[in-house]
């Protein structure tokens, strides 16, 4: 059994949602999930302990949450030790167009540029439109850019466009890596 932690940046809970799912899977197949919040993580947080480590992290405006780029940069350097993975979770992964494509790997581009990290694996997934958390503007905003890319606009309801089959194998494939791995959780 691997020790993995699992870290997020969520700004309105679906990436939360993501990685208490990936949490679960892990668990299910017999590995030790801890998942934190980059936002509020533990002090006493002591990475050698893990095996290995997953962060899933939303975008919006363009960008990752900083403070999850500030949680990758200050441990950087563990994360590169062992196997890691990153998964971006974004609405222009849920748009199939070429070009949004293009766009969502941009942003995990720029996303490891910034941290420096070298996960192991990346994966790419559509986020949610909130429509019932968002405020009469924010509301108004995302609808026009829903529209504009060929996303719900029923606004009385909340969409998730989150592949959770694809997340899964992508979680298990993840985990049967980690179990290859020599792993040594009091080094680096």
């Amino acid at each position: 059994m691997s020790r993995v932690l699992v870290c997020y940046g969520s700004s309105e809970g679906h990436t939360a949602m993501i990685a208490r799912r990936i949490g679960d899977i892990l668990a299910d197949i017999g590995h030790d999930p801890l998942v934190i919040s980059t936002k509020h993580p533990p002090p006493d947080i002591d990475l050698r302990r893990y095996d290995g480590v997953m962060v899933a992290a939303s975008v919006h405006r363009g960008r990752h949450q900083q403070h999850t780029v500030s949680f990758v940069r200050r441990h950087v350097d563990r994360f590169n030790a062992i196997p890691s993975a990153f998964v971006s979770v974004s609405l222009t992964a849920a748009v199939d167009r070429h070009d949004s494509q293009h766009t969502a790997d941009e942003y995990v581009q720029t996303f490891l540029t910034e941290t420096g990290w070298e996960p192991t694996r990346t994966h790419i997934v559509g986020g949610a439109l909130k429509y019932r958390q968002y405020g009469r503007l924010l509301g108004f905003i995302m609808r026009r850019l829903a529209s504009s890319v060929g996303l719900s606009t029923d606004t009385s309801r909340d969409h998730e466009y989150t592949d959770w089959t694809a997340l899964e194998a992508f979680t298990r494939e993840f985990a049967g890596f980690i179990e290859q791995e020599p792993t040594s959780p009091s080094s680096g």
